[in-house]
C-alpha cells in the first residue's frame, strides 16, 4: 500500500509500505476512505530531527472494515466506521469514566508501532472498543463532517466541556485553526451567550462568526488581552479555550480569564513549564484544565447532529488532495493557505 511518512522537518513523503495485517485477535484492518492533515501534524513538520525519522503520519480517518480479529464482535467486514485518534478498549475504569486517552490497553495512531492514517489502510488495535459503526447509506457529502468526529470536532467539544461551558456563559477561544473554530461551535452548542474568537486570518474568523462567534479580536499579545478586557467590562471571560499550544497563547489565556474562571487547553503544548503561581492562576482562583480529547467518549453524543445537518463541522476542510499529494497539503497548511486538508486515498 501507499502511506505517508515524515523523514525530518519539512520532509513528508508518500511511499510504499507493507499492507497492515491482523496482529492481535482484538485488531481490525480498515481501508481508509477519508483522512486529513491535523494542525498538530505541523509540530513535527517544524521540529522533527532526521535522527527521529521516518515516522508514519495521520491519526484521523473514516474507513471500511476489511478484516477482523477473532475476538472482535459488533463489527462486520464492509462496515463504514469512524475511528478516534486514540484507540482504547472502552471497558477499563478510565474508559468507563470517559477518559479513553488514558486506557492502559490503548494508544495513539502513528505511534508505538501502530501505522498512520494518511495511508490506504491502517491496523486498528482494540477495534471493538475503538471503532464506531456509521449508518449504512450515508450521503458522501456528510463524510467530511463525520471525519471531524475522529478528532477536531471532538477536541473542540472537549475544550468546552472541560471548561464547563453552560447556558449564558462568556467564552474566549484562542486560535482560529480547525480546533479553535469547532470550539466556537461547541461553546455555542452548549449555550454560551458570548464567544470571543481571537484570530487574525479573516477567512477563518468569518467562518468562526458563522459557527457562532459574537466578537473577533485580531490583536495579539498585550494588545489582544486589553481588547478582550475592554469587550468584557475589564474582567475577561469565565471560560477560555486555548487551541494553539504555544506559550504566547497560554499567556494570553492567563491574561483574558476572569477571576474564578477556567482555562481549558487542547492545543498540544509545545512547552514544559508555564506560570501557575499567585499572580497567574493561584491568586485569582483560576482553574487550569484540558488535555488530549477522549473523543471516543463524545462520538455518540455528537453524531446525531452531524447526521441530521444541525451542525456542519466539515466546513473546516477547505482543501482536498489525493494521498500522493499529501506533502502539498502539509505545505498549504503550514503557509496558512489552507485551514485543514482533506485526504481522499
Amino acid at each position: 500500500m501507499r502511506a505517508t511518512f515524515m523523514y525530518k522537518a519539512g520532509d513528508v513523503r508518500v511511499q510504499d509500505a507493507p499492507d497492515p495485517t491482523i496482529e492481535q485477535p482484538t485488531d481490525a484492518v480498515v481501508r481508509v476512505v477519508r483522512s486529513c492533515v491535523c494542525g498538530s501534524d505541523l509540530h513535527p513538520f517544524h521540529s522533527l530531527s532526521a535522527t527521529d525519522g521516518p515516522v508514519p503520519m495521520g491519526h484521523e480517518f473514516l474507513g471500511i472494515v476489511e478484516d477482523l480479529g477473532a475476538e472482535v464482535s459488533g463489527l462486520s467486514v464492509g462496515d463504514l466506521v469512524v475511528s478516534p485518534f486514540a484507540f482504547a478498549d472502552n471497558t477499563c475504569e478510565f474508559c468507563r469514566a470517559g477518559l479513553h486517552t488514558s486506557c492502559p490497553h490503548g494508544g495513539f495512531f502513528a505511534a508505538g508501532g501502530v501505522g498512520g492514517a494518511q495511508a490506504e489502510a491502517v491496523r486498528v488495535p482494540q477495534a471493538q472498543g475503538t471503532l464506531v459503526k456509521l449508518p449504512t447509506g450515508v450521503d458522501t457529502a456528510l463524510l467530511p463532517s463525520l471525519l471531524t468526529l475522529a478528532d477536531v470536532y471532538g477536541t473542540g467539544h472537549h475544550a468546552a466541556k472541560q471548561a464547563r461551558v453552560r447556558p449564558g456563559d462568556s467564552v474566549t477561544v484562542i486560535g482560529d485553526g480547525a480546533v479553535g473554530l469547532l470550539a466556537v461551535l461547541s461553546a455555542r452548542r452548549l449555550g454560551a451567550e458570548r464567544v470571543i474568537l481571537m484570530g487574525r486570518h479573516k477567512v477563518r474568523t468569518d467562518l468562526g462568526r458563522e459557527f457562532g462567534a459574537t466578537d473577533v479580536v485580531a490583536e495579539r499579545g498585550e494588545e489582544g488581552i486589553a481588547k478582550v478586557r475592554e469587550l468584557t467590562g475589564g474582567h475577561g471571560t469565565r471560560a477560555v479555550l486555548e487551541a494553539v499550544g504555544h506559550m504566547p497563547a497560554y499567556e494570553t489565556a492567563v491574561g483574558v480569564v476572569r477571576p474564578g474562571g477556567v482555562i481549558s487547553r487542547v492545543g498540544v503544548p509545545q512547552y514544559a513549564n508555564a506560570p501557575v503561581g499567585f499572580g497567574s492562576l493561584f491568586g485569582p482562583n483560576v482553574t487550569l484544565t484540558g488535555g488530549p480529547a477522549p473523543v471516543r467518549a463524545y462520538i455518540e453524543e455528537l453524531l446525531p447532529g452531524v447526521l441530521d445537518g444541525t451542525v456542519d463541522p466539515g466546513r473546516v476542510f477547505d482543501q482536498t488532495v489525493s494521498l500522493e499529494d499529501v506533502p502539498e497539503g502539509y505545505r498549504a497548511m503550514d503557509e496558512r493557505t489552507a485551514l485543514k486538508t482533506l485526504v481522499i486515498p
